[in-house]
């Protein structure tokens, strides 16, 4: 019998499967510096101690017999890891990961936290070709209390082992547009009443964000192989397709597509560095493949606003901000994301729509 294993193909889900994955991984600074060292990030609460004790969020955390005062790393800090987990049993024979919605972030990750996930299998779909299909899974990252950290769904193109195999039953999961900003969920203790502008290193607030705006984020990154291949190993992502060059027709290793999301992300603090906080990613698409050598630039348009209401799920000086995030190969002044066809633009690599908390 043989004792490694090939990881799941699409004829090995079915719906209502539950997967427990192995290896949980305990977050570190060591994986803060590595994050800042990967992107040109700079939101001020991921970066300062003092700063995010400023605004609530110096959270005590026991280690061993000691209690000791931690701040929190980036959210696609805990996404990267909590998604790496995944990817053995869920996306190791993928073709590409293709799209997310109704993620939302239950509470800020510090070092320390030790993240567990699982996943349940809520859709699958056959492709025309019959050579793959896409895999609907919903999947939840708890820390070592129990305590739910992250969920989120995605649905990815998974290879067929044998393309006679009878296609399942098409099962296509009914997914929420939007995250509801009722259901945003602000971290205890949050309060932006005293939110140091100057520190943060902007002075924009949600009432200077108008509805249909643009926002070009003007920097550029050129992707390494190195690097990215860095940040995939930092996650413990192992899908073939990022660095075994025979894994894809091309002979390409195709930069994983939450790279790319990190990548904006950091970007985007030109123009949104007080959009500190994801609190939900409603929707988002890898619109197209990145390889090293492209240059990536972003740009935001502001989709919504919203003010959250004290007592709910509100807190002192807080507002929510939707922002559709894209990144392109390559500069697009125009802020162009499809064409009249429908289709998306030429060099669009991503298109990302999250909800962010930010000074109201």
């Amino acid at each position: 019998m043989s004792k490694t294993n090939p990881g799941n193909f699409f004829e090995d889900f079915q719906v209502g499967q539950v997967i427990e994955h192995a290896t949980p991984r305990t977050v570190t600074e060591g994986d803060r510096a590595a994050y800042g060292s990967l992107y040109p990030t700079r939101f001020a609460i991921p970066s300062s101690a003092e700063f995010a004790a400023s605004v609530g969020l110096k959270v005590s955390a026991l280690r061993g017999p000691v209690v000791v005062e931690e701040h929190p790393v980036e959210e696609l800090i805990a996404f990267h890891i909590a998604f790496g987990k995944t990817v053995p049993d869920i996306s190791l024979n993928a073709v590409a990961n293709l799209g997310y919605a109704e993620c939302r972030f239950h509470q800020p990750v510090v070092p320390g936290d030790t993240l567990s996930t699982t996943s349940e299998v809520i859709g699958l779909k056959q492709n025309s070709n019959g050579k793959s299909g896409v895999v609907y899974v919903r999947s939840t990252a708890t820390n070592q209390r129990g305590e739910v950290a992250i969920d989120w769904a995605r649905w990815v193109m998974v290879h067929k082992r044998d393309q006679t195999a009878e296609a399942p039953e098409t099962v296509i999961p009914e997914l929420d547009a939007v995250v509801d900003p009722k259901n945003l969920i602000v971290p205890k203790g949050l309060d932006f009443s005293s939110y140091d502008f100057t520190a943060a290193g902007e002075p924009h607030r949600l009432a200077d964000y108008e509805v249909g705006e643009k926002i070009d984020h003007v920097d550029g990154v050129t992707l390494t192989e190195s690097e990215h291949q860095q940040a995939t190993r930092l996650w413990q992502n192992t899908a073939k397709v990022h660095f075994n060059a025979e894994a894809r027709p091309d002979g390409r290793n195709l930069v994983y597509g939450g790279h790319i999301i990190s990548l904006a992300r950091a970007l985007s603090f030109n123009g949104l560095a007080n959009a500190q906080l994801v609190a939900a990613i409603n929707a988002g698409a890898h619109t197209s493949p990145a390889f090293a050598g492209d240059t990536v630039y972003a740009w935001s348009e502001v989709l919504d606003r919203a003010e959250l209401e004290p007592g709910k799920n509100g807190a002192p000086g807080i507002g929510a901000l939707r922002l559709r995030l894209v990144a392109t190969k390559g500069r697009d002044e125009s802020m162009t994301l499809r064409g009249e066809d429908g289709k998306y633009a030429p060099g669009v690599l991503l298109d990302l729509d999250y909800w962010s908390l930010i000074p109201a």
